[in-house]
């Protein structure tokens, strides 16, 4: 199977995931980003223009499908494939991929999505930036980055020197 088909079909999956299954997994109100967890991982392994095609491309699926706001999560995960295709490293893929940085790459474009999306969210509302990005970004950010554990923990098995 050609890779860009499975990085097709594997996007596909998680829209569907994160749009039915994982709403079940939220913490007061507070669900994990799958897909931004994704977008690092195809920023890590591939470089910073798919990583941008990718994260627009989900974006636009998630806005299509969770009907909200059209366009910001097409944004946001645009932005967070351009930022975590910095770190892409051709002879260290392995090596990023397997280790901590993971974690900290996925944590920092976490904050970086949420203080765009929330941004641009909160205009218009009773609700200031500074109490949206501390009641639901940082633990929208705590939560992403624990689940980026688990595939963390395969990378480390799969990966390990």
């Amino acid at each position: 199977m050609p890779h860009s088909v499975r990085v097709l079909l594997i996007t596909v999956l998680l829209v569907a995931l994160q749009t039915t299954l994982i709403p079940f997994l939220s913490v007061a109100n507070i669900i994990p980003d799958i897909l931004l967890i994704w977008v690092v991982y195809t920023a890590l392994q591939s470089g910073q223009i798919p990583a941008t095609v990718l994260g627009f491309c989900a974006g636009v699926m998630m806005d299509l499908l969770s009907g909200q706001f059209l366009g910001l999560s097409a944004l946001c995960k645009t932005i967070v494939g351009f930022a975590a295709g910095y770190f892409f490293h051709d002879n260290k893929v392995n090596f990023t991929i397997g280790r901590y940085q993971f974690i900290v790459i996925v944590a920092m474009m976490s904050v970086a999505h949420n203080i765009i999306y929330f941004t641009v969210f909160v205009q218009g509302t009773d609700i200031g930036l500074a109490t949206a990005m501390i009641r639901f970004g940082l633990f929208a950010t705590i939560y992403t980055t624990a689940v980026a554990l688990l595939p963390w923990f395969v990378f480390t098995r799969k990966y390990s020197v």
